[in-house]
């Protein structure tokens, strides 16, 4: 099911950086993994199913490097015919596939690397050591920007300039809060599953430094929900970042 598009929206931000969603599953009480960080079932094959015509319908899908680490994922496609299909649109077989990581601390070893046909973005910062910038080059196509951090901003301008219109952002919680409340998100897709995971320690769906009060909050604007395997699919717009 493909995400829907206003147009209006699309045209403001389109000159600047791609139409950005972010698709996330969580247990019913918030949580996207366990206290230990270990990735568990939340939805089920007809979810993953959504998500998997979600990353064949975009562009560029992008992580988190706390993603990579906890959960190693690959970030294709899975379904053969949405690759055929991508394939014969004058496409890879899967979105450029992104991983922001300030200190490139990605393995080498990463199945993002090993697994796939297509291209891969790292997104780093100033801060990363030149040694392992030269090995990841030999790997992937390297972006920096920002001193300590990543400027997400500018990274964002930088994938629209490299051609990526619809970037799908898989997480983890701290990179969903990062890119939201910069203003860089239009749109939040979230599998709500019929567990209850608990634990302080355990990662939200978005956690960063959070709000301080209320007028910050980002405001979402409810448009789609849909029952689905044994929880519902909840999208909203991002009516705004709450950032002053």
């Amino acid at each position: 099911m493909a995400s829907f598009i206003r147009p209006s929206r699309f045209k403001a931000y389109g000159m600047e950086r791609p139409f950005t969603f972010i698709n996330s599953a969580m247990s019913a009480d918030g949580k996207i993994s366990t206290k230990k960080r270990k990735q568990v079932k939340i939805s089920g094959k007809a979810d993953f199913d959504r998500v998997d015509e979600l990353r064949a319908s975009s562009d560029a899908v992008m992580v988190g490097i706390g993603t990579v680490v906890a959960d190693d994922p690959s970030l294709t496609v899975k379904s053969e015919e949405r690759r055929k299909r991508r394939v014969a649109q004058g496409k890879d077989e899967n979105p450029v596939r992104i991983v922001v990581d300030s200190k490139a601390r990605i393995p080498l070893t990463a199945d993002v690397f090993k697994k796939g046909v297509g291209k891969r973005i790292v997104v780093v910062s100033k801060a990363a050591q030149a040694d392992k910038l030269e090995a990841l080059r030999e790997k992937a196509d390297v972006i920096v920007v920002g001193d300590e951090e990543v400027d997400l901003t500018k990274m964002s301008e930088e994938l629209k300039r490299r051609g990526i219109g619809r970037l799908m952002v898989e997480g983890g919680a701290t990179l969903n809060w990062a890119m939201a409340r910069a203003g860089l998100v239009d749109e939040i897709t979230v599998f709500v599953g019929n567990i209850i995971i608990g634990g302080k320690d355990a990662p939200t769906f978005m956690d960063g430094g959070g709000i301080s009060e209320l007028g910050e909050a980002i405001e979402l604007e409810l448009f789609r929900h849909e029952r689905m395997d044994e929880g519902i699919v909840l999208t909203w717009h991002v009516r705004s970042s709450g950032s002053k």
